[in-house]
């Protein structure tokens, strides 16, 4: 299973891999350390972590891909497991010369996001890869039926979808405020995940606690915008109001998703990636049990609208962040409610329904 993220932090490749193990597989995962990766927690599959020079651009990708397909000339493979469009040339190509099947799971529309919307030659280069390699493939995943519609469409294969939806948590004990620094009565927010990036509200997420008193915001992660953030906090003398957690691991994330008032994702629909969007961490809020306040993306509004267990903000602004989350720290009854709505959700909204769909699709693709 090939794949570009940090292995330690990746839960849905983590979790495809047990699924692997479980249909009687050995599985062998390789993917990238970066210089700040957490220590890799205990797995019960092989895994590899390369470290490249280039954590990022042309130099990165290219040396991913070549550092993949050398290392796996001289594994022995039965099939290989694509994860995402940057690991898919490498990944085709051992397929090809060792002559076994693969499987591609599409993270998200990668040809869409932002970071290659607003780089027209890029993106050129990654739709052309896009359009060599996936019309040669059987079949495909990918994380919701908004994004398979439309690789359907473009290149009329099978693809089913497999969500970015976490275990049944079963007794999660939140951590209690007072561990937090907070007194009782102050609001939570928390933002989690591995991608705390531009163009995700971040940013008007922290101009918004000006407004909010006995409110703090928690940022529980790692990405790109961190830098930017902390100057951001710096300059409003927001210190006090915004903490910054760094990356966990998820049985620890998980405490602080539980024991947030309300959790937020605030992605802007700038890109058709973004506008499709259904991010685990919303999985990870419904299944911590915390109300949910996000931006009108299609497939997160269709979700909290189905189980109302949140709130939808028109636009990403400070304001109506700010506006949102007063109206709802001052209705209890509706906060109660939203949480109780939560608990029924995360009955539903759990891996073993998605764990299925994925045993099918292995079974017919590499059987």
């Amino acid at each position: 299973m090939t794949v570009s993220s940090d292995l330690a932090t990746d839960n849905r490749v983590h979790r495809n891999c047990t699924v692997l193990e479980e249909l009687g597989y050995q599985v062998f995962l390789i993917g990238r350390e970066k210089k700040n990766s957490p220590r890799m927690p205990k797995r019960s599959y092989s895994f590899k972590r390369l470290k490249l020079l280039h954590e990022k651009g042309a130099f990165f990708y290219a040396a991913l891909n070549i550092r993949l397909v050398v290392f796996l000339l001289f594994k022995k493979v039965d099939f290989v497991f694509a994860n995402d469009l940057d690991t898919l040339p490498a990944a085709y190509l051992i397929s090809q010369l060792k002559r076994k099947p693969i499987l591609y799971d599409s993270h998200e529309l990668f040809t869409d996001v932002p970071e290659l919307v607003f780089r027209p030659k890029i993106q050129k280069f990654w739709v052309s890869i896009e359009k060599m390699l996936v019309p040669r493939l059987s079949e495909m995943i990918t994380v919701n039926r908004s994004i398979a519609d439309i690789f359907k469409d473009r290149y009329k294969l099978p693809v089913s979808v497999v969500r970015n939806v976490p275990q049944r948590i079963q007794n999660l004990t939140a951590m209690d405020k007072k561990e937090l620094g907070l007194d009782q009565n102050e609001f939570m927010l928390i933002i989690q995940g591995s991608g705390l990036n531009v163009q995700r509200g971040i940013e008007e997420a922290v101009l918004a606690m000006e407004w909010l008193a006995d409110a703090v915001l928690f940022l529980v992660g790692d990405g790109d915008v961190l830098p930017a953030l902390k100057k951001l906090v710096q300059e409003k003398h927001l210190q006090q109001k915004v903490r910054f957690i760094g990356r966990l691991p998820y049985a620890e994330l998980m405490r602080y998703t539980a024991a947030a008032d309300l959790g937020l994702a605030l992605d802007k629909p700038l890109s058709l990636n973004y506008q499709l969007a259904l991010p685990n961490k919303i999985f990870d809020y419904i299944q911590a049990n915390t109300p949910i306040l996000s931006s009108a993306l299609i497939e997160i509004t269709q979700l909290l609208n189905t189980y109302d267990c949140g709130k939808v903000i028109d636009e990403v602004t400070p304001t109506q962040i700010a506006n949102a989350v007063h109206s709802l720290m001052a209705d209890k009854e509706r906060m109660t409610q939203l949480k109780e709505n939560c608990k029924i959700a995360a009955e539903i909204e759990h891996w073993d329904t998605d764990k299925q769909v994925l045993s099918e699709v292995v079974l017919r693709v590499f059987v």
